[in-house]
């Protein structure tokens, strides 16, 4: 922009007012296509780039963006199936209302560090997406008067989210399972650690994230009397799962079943299986979490949801006036295939 062009430098030259201007970027249909070429043509001619984007969101109140907070890397939101899917979603719908996302990747080392970024982080609403309850980030939106949805489900009359009831649609896998006879599993679950970290066994209470302990307690209900070890290689990753399996697989306290508490945990399990000469569902059973792309061509049994779906609930929640349910419980669907089958027998 050449130096002292103004909005009003430009009205000035073409006879007009600034709003009509104005008008001209950013309400072209208030002006006839003929003013409209006039005035971009004269602003083109003295050098003017248009309305300070700036200026404009500080006179609206409004950014045009929304945050999508999630506890991982920023690599996660490009390389998790479940993610990319949801995020699809979320996008198709910020798209039609003309509005951007800033991927918000909360630290699990530096929590005020996340904090902090959400406090001057330039957004109109946030979408919480795999941050586990209590982190200060939720507080400091909650204080700031952003609207937010998020992908857990919440007890309190004024949140707004979209979910699955993760405690049944685990319940409908510990039914399968505990049909087939199996009294002895394995969950893989994620935790912070790098993926593909050392091996640890956890409580329930050391999981941290609301969505995995109720899944657990989904097994848990259908599957009362059998053992249940929960086992983590790290964070939500193919690795975590491979890792975590081989460790499981190589014990002499070996269960008859595997479940990921995602597909991708569940797939590098059955990636160890394979290379030990094990088959998925004739030797130890398999089962996972979203029925991502790659859980059919695997053969892999899980519960499904409708992830792409998800994604475009909340950004309808949170972007179209004309969506006012605020509590939205989507459907799940087990899926059976070759990975699952009877208990084996000792």
């Amino acid at each position: 922009m050449s130096p002292g062009v103004t909005i009003k430098t430009v009205a000035q030259a073409v006879g007009v007012s600034p709003s009509t201007v104005s008008n001209a970027y950013n309400k072209p249909d208030q002006l006839s296509a003929a003013m409209r070429e006039r005035i971009l043509a004269k602003a083109k001619e003295l050098g003017y780039a248009g309305p300070d984007a700036s200026a404009r969101a500080l006179r609206s109140g409004k950014v045009g963006a929304v945050g999508v907070l999630f506890t991982d890397k920023l690599a996660y939101a490009f390389s998790d199936p479940y993610a990319v899917g949801f995020l699809a979603g979320l996008a198709e719908v910020a798209e039609e209302f003309t509005t951007s996302l800033l991927l918000m990747p909360l630290s699990s080392t530096d929590i005020q560090g996340g904090a902090n970024a959400v406090q001057q982080a330039a957004i109109d609403a946030a979408a919480i997406f795999c941050v586990a309850g209590g982190h200060p980030a939720l507080d400091t939106l909650k204080n700031r008067g952003i609207p937010m949805v998020s992908t857990d489900r919440g007890d309190h009359p004024d949140l707004s989210w979209v979910a699955i009831d993760e405690l049944e649609a685990a319940a409908k896998l510990g039914k399968h399972l505990a049909r087939l006879g199996h009294r002895d599993l394995v969950v893989l679950v994620d935790n912070t650690e790098a993926a593909g970290s050392q091996p640890v066994e956890l409580t329930l209470d050391e999981v941290g994230y609301t969505d995995c302990e109720l899944r657990i307690r989904g097994l848990q209900k259908e599957m009362p009397d059998a053992r249940i070890r929960l086992v983590s290689g790290g964070h939500n990753a193919f690795s975590s799962g491979l890792t975590a399996a081989e460790w499981v697989l190589d014990s002499q306290d070996r269960p008859t079943a595997i479940v990921g508490l995602s597909d991708v945990l569940a797939l590098g399990a059955m990636e160890a299986m394979k290379t030990r000469g094990l088959v998925p569902g004739k030797d130890l059973t398999v089962a996972g979490f979203d029925d991502v792309p790659a859980a059919e061509s695997a053969g892999l049994s899980t519960v499904r949801q409708p992830i792409r779906d998800k994604g475009r609930a909340v950004g309808r929640v949170l972007l179209d006036p004309a969506t006012t349910e605020r509590q939205i419980t989507m459907p799940t669907e087990l899926i059976v295939r070759s990975s699952s089958g009877p208990a084996p027998r000792n």
